[in-house]
């Protein structure tokens, strides 16, 4: 314990000197008063910040930069508590905060929908060693509860927000899930883009390409380190795979997974000038509950002190069916309740999400190998690489011909799947077991799939095929979002 009184001793050897004149005996006089609230708050400042790493100075002028919502005024009949801390966030358009030219380079035009673009319950675990974040597909199907003034009525989750704000948002959510609400946390374009920027952005690794021509996201397979920019188009892509919305969910649950790798592993948590540029960055245009404020801060700062990849884990509510039509709302994502009850039964109890979880993890994919037809052509002057790669394939389950032959081109750096695009599930699936490789439409070659190997081969991934309307939720870690 002698650390703190050195920290403090700066402070307190200035403050007896009344002497050197008049004006300095008011400092006593006024810090008498709250003697026992400074000493109290002191104490716990210095215990709880040199465990954080964070600022004194830093945090407590955070707290007046947050703009303020009242998302629990006169709700009733709320969940009961549980263990650990419940926070809402939820991402919000925001474009209309957004200069011209950004919105122009990132296809962002159009009017702002005032609705919640992602909706997450993350959980903080009671002995803040642990992070469950449980992704809401936007579309999902939900029933906001009576209160005064309201029927009970059905709605599209997101639209929530457009509906009755923030209120109805935790209303909403809380009434679906039966997890109390402990704090809420708003972020828009402008604030996401910005903390992108200031942690110096985020390193995103890629299977196969990703291009889409609503938002503009065009990146090859491989690693890249997004910007704000790019990574906004990153999580709001929805036309890159046959998952649109829940294909969107997962990218946005591997971008948090990187980002909370790049906030603990550069330094960020443990430098209180860049804490504090990170901070300003995020709270800028943040909006959260009253209750949310510097101790809670503090809170989460050490938190995240302890948090690693391995610590965070991700998954998405469990769907039992993806196009439930309901009339007036169109096409919605039905839950599946008894899986998604277990989910939530989970954070109510402070419990990690997957407590046994295999050692490898087969990546999800559309198509089973099983199905897929693949023939194997070597493109390198390495004499054996096509008999390797085809016995990897089938050994992953594809129907491999058994008889890889050469390929034209004897130069190929890059693994090719070509694929007729009307095939374009199955080479996807493919891909998937081929990190970095290219896909190649061509027109005219039929329901079987052509690998040309390169010289950037090294394994095949194992694969599954994953039915989303099964209900079981798949529990991706933090550590396990790369391209491995």
């Amino acid at each position: 314990m002698p650390t703190p009184p050195r920290r403090s001793s700066a402070p307190s050897q200035r403050s007896p000197q009344p002497p050197r004149g008049g004006a300095r005996r008011v400092a006593p006089v006024r810090r008498r008063r709250p003697r026992w609230a400074m000493r109290a708050v002191t104490t716990l400042s210095v215990v709880v910040l040199a465990s954080a790493g964070i600022g004194h100075a830093v945090v407590t002028s955070l707290d007046a930069k947050i703009a303020r919502v009242d998302p629990f005024k006169d709700m009733k009949n709320r969940p009961q508590a549980g263990n650990g801390m419940n926070v809402l966030l939820v991402g919000t358009d925001g474009r209309d905060r957004i200069s011209d030219e950004e919105r122009r380079r990132y296809r962002l035009g159009g009017a702002p929908c005032h609705c919640t673009d992602t909706i997450m319950i993350v959980h903080i675990s009671a002995d803040r060693e642990r992070a469950s974040v449980v992704s809401l597909p936007r579309d999902s199907y939900a029933e906001v509860p009576a209160s005064e003034g309201r029927k009970a009525h059905p709605i599209k989750i997101n639209a929530a927000y457009a509906e009755g704000g923030p209120n109805l948002t935790v209303r909403t959510v809380e009434h679906m899930t039966h997890v109390k609400i402990d704090h809420y946390l708003e972020v828009d374009f402008t604030s996401f883009m910005k903390t992108v920027d200031v942690v110096g952005g985020v390193r995103i690794c890629t299977a196969e390409p990703l291009k889409d021509s609503y938002t503009g996201l065009d990146l090859p397979a491989g690693t890249h380190r997004l910007m704000g920019g790019e990574a906004l188009q990153y999580v709001r892509a929805r036309h890159v795979d046959s998952d649109s919305d829940l294909g969107r969910v997962h990218r946005q649950q591997r971008f948090m997974a990187a980002l909370i790798e790049r906030a603990t592993s550069s330094g960020i948590l443990l430098n209180p000038m860049r804490f504090r540029d990170v901070t300003r960055a995020v709270l800028g245009s943040v909006r959260a509950d009253k209750g949310f404020g510097t101790g809670e801060l503090l809170d989460l700062g050490r938190a995240m002190r302890n948090f690693s990849p391995s610590s965070s884990e991700f998954t998405t509510v469990p769907i039992g069916q993806l196009a439930y039509e309901v009339k007036g709302l169109g096409s919605t994502v039905k839950w599946n309740t008894s899986q998604a009850e277990r989910l939530f039964r989970a954070l109510r109890e402070d419990k990690p999400l997957a407590a046994q979880r295999p050692k490898r993890r087969a990546v999800p994919v559309e198509v089973a190998p099983q199905q897929i037809r693949v023939q194997v052509e070597n493109g390198t002057a390495a004499a054996d690489l096509g008999k390797r790669v085809d016995a990897a394939l089938a050994a992953a389950g594809f129907r491999t011909t058994g008889r890889p032959v050469a390929a034209a081109d004897r130069s190929v750096k890059r693994t090719v799947v070509a694929h007729d695009p009307g095939w374009d599930r199955s080479a996807k699936s493919l891909a998937a077991a081929l990190p970095g490789s290219e896909l190649r439409p061509v027109k005219g070659l039929g329901p079987t799939l052509k690998v040309i190997a390169g010289t950037d081969f090294r394994k095949v991934r194992k694969v599954r095929a994953e039915d989303p309307t099964q209900g079981q939720a798949t529990v991706v870690r933090g550590d396990e979002a790369g391209c491995s």
